[in-house]
């Protein structure tokens, strides 16, 4: 088998992560599943390298995922952490942030407010950046 090969470091906490990234951002899952992931089995490192140890010949990347604006601003980027052994020739996919309100999607069935989920243990935090955000670009 030519290639690495993908692994985790928690494979359940990782699937967890991707069932809501698919659930409440289906664009960000479908340019993993199909284009991100075929990339790093076929050795093409996509992200930016964020660190690499040259003793234990890994590098670590992260990869921005694509999301709305209005998301990105109230919980962050949506990114994908993985490390590469390039001994073994494996990805280890780590983690996919922000991991806070995807493992609590999928715990749970978020609200959404004006179109914007938002976090059940910080609602009224998510609803003022919302209509914070939403004023500013109104003004503008």
């Amino acid at each position: 088998m030519k290639g690495y090969v993908l692994d985790y470091i928690c494979e359940n906490e990782f699937k967890k992560l991707e069932r809501a990234l698919k659930k409440y951002n289906m664009l960000a899952f479908k340019k993993l599943n199909f284009e991100y992931y075929p990339a790093l089995r076929n050795g093409q490192f996509v992200g930016k390298l964020v660190s690499s140890n040259e003793k234990n010949d890994t590098e670590t990347y992260e990869l921005k995922l694509p999301s709305d604006k209005m998301f990105t601003q109230i919980h962050g980027e949506v990114k994908l952490i993985y490390s590469v052994h390039k001994k073994n020739e494996t990805v280890v996919l780590e983690t996919i942030t922000p991991s806070d309100i995807l493992l609590e999607g999928h715990r749970s069935e978020l609200t959404t407010y004006k179109g914007i989920m938002i976090s059940k243990a910080n609602a009224s935090k998510d609803m003022f950046k919302i209509d914070l955000l939403n004023m500013l670009h109104d003004n503008k």
